[in-house]
């Protein structure tokens, strides 16, 4: 197993970064063939998701309808003042992963993998686990 700590500077409160490529370097950069990658969002305030990267109206639709649905001042009782930045994230969700074959990252034509940024700018970090598949499961190989 390989871990890969990738640090993320956001610029704006509310955003979602393409991190695909990076992500892909850290596969490559481990040698691991066969097996699973987990990308993890060590933070409260900040999530990780896949969706399409091949138009940028998706991620600005995406972030639109995610503030309608938490507004950011809507009578909330934490006192830090981010509270829909903690209701975002875990609507979202901390953590993906991804199938690892042949080297590669098993994405959709039109996947990418996107760190999103609920409560910027700020310096953050995302954790990138990368398990090979060493051939030992009884399951795998039937099927």
């Amino acid at each position: 197993m390989k871990t890969a700590i990738l640090e993320i500077k956001t610029s704006q409160h509310t955003q979602m970064l393409d991190v695909t490529d990076k992500i892909r370097q850290a596969v490559r950069s481990s040698g691991v063939k066969d097996g699973i990658c987990l990308v993890y969002v060590p933070h409260t305030t900040a999530a990780v998701t896949i969706n399409e990267n091949a138009d940028p109206d998706v991620v600005r639709d995406f972030t639109m309808e995610l503030d309608k649905i938490v507004p950011w001042d809507d009578g909330y009782r934490h006192m830090e003042g981010n509270s829909a930045a903690h209701l975002k994230s875990s609507m979202i969700g901390f953590s993906d992963m991804i199938i690892i074959e042949n080297g590669r990252l098993m994405l959709g034509t039109w996947q990418g993998i996107y760190f999103c940024e609920f409560d910027g700018p700020r310096h953050r970090k995302l954790l990138v686990k990368i398990m090979e598949d060493t051939g030992q499961s009884r399951l795998y190989r039937e099927l």
